[in-house]
């Protein structure tokens, strides 16, 4: 054998001992059974994850039509309150508690909340607050001397001119605190029995100052018409006060509520 058939019968040699390995794992063009069962099986785990995201995909779905759900019921609560709201401003205005009053009277009642710290006025509504704290020692409903004075002015405005022509309610109110101490609890059981003791004592103490009695109304709230709901001591005191509506001539009494709804 020449030496240049030597040459080339090595080449070929070592290029079969290369390929060999290949072409033994190609079998007619086919993939190899290992990268086949391979390809399965990372097919297996795609569809797999594939279901869990659309369950996952599915459940948030759920959860979000849950969401738009609850928004929705939400909306629509905050919708009634609002027409609720509305509804009472307008039973209030049709009850006549927009205000009866003369600019004077106004301005009179404005000046008592300058002399006297402890009393609000609205002139829009005309509806005097006197502070608990002002008229009355904790838990009593007898009114302090150092209040004569403010009740007194009070009914100096009410008995004069065209305001002597106009109706009064009065209206008890106090804080969240339940009755407990033993010698309040005996004349005051409840909230209701403070808050309409309260009123009353107010009714005589400005007709003893020579308001008609003819003319007021008493009634209590007890602890169900708070103006604040904070925890705060200062700001809680704001619940404890007795509220004066000048109502008109001929209109209803500001405690002739509608029945409450279920």
């Amino acid at each position: 054998m020449s030496h240049s058939l030597r040459n080339r019968w090595a080449v070929w040699s070592l290029l079969g001992l290369l390929t060999a390995p290949l072409t033994g794992c190609m079998h007619n063009g086919f993939v190899p059974k290992t990268t086949h069962r391979q390809s399965q099986a990372r097919s297996q785990q795609l569809w797999g994850q594939n279901k869990s995201m659309s369950q996952s995909m599915a459940q948030l779905q759920q959860q979000n039509d849950q969401l738009r759900g609850n928004l929705n019921v939400a909306n629509e609560r905050i919708k009634n309150l609002n027409d609720e709201r509305t509804q009472l401003a307008e039973r209030f205005r049709n009850a006549g508690r927009s205000s009866p009053l003369s600019d004077d009277a106004n301005a009179r009642l404005e000046k008592l909340t300058r002399d006297f710290p402890g009393i609000e006025f609205d002139r829009n509504t005309g509806v005097a607050k006197l502070d608990s704290d002002l008229l009355f020692e904790s838990g009593s409903d007898e009114i302090r001397p150092q209040a004569d004075a403010a009740l007194r002015a009070v009914a100096n405005i009410l008995n004069d001119g065209a305001t002597k022509q106009l109706r009064i309610q009065i209206v008890g109110h106090t804080d969240d605190r339940p009755i407990v101490k033993a010698t309040t609890k005996s004349k005051h059981p409840t909230n209701w029995h403070l808050s309409t003791n309260r009123a009353n004592s107010v009714l005589l103490a400005l007709k003893k100052n020579k308001v008609d009695e003819r003319r007021m109304r008493a009634a209590g709230a007890s602890m169900y018409e708070s103006v604040t709901s904070s925890k705060d001591p200062k700001a809680k005191a704001k619940n404890r006060r007795v509220e004066i509506y000048i109502l008109a001539p001929d209109a209803k009494d500001v405690a002739a509520w509608e029945q409450p709804r279920n």
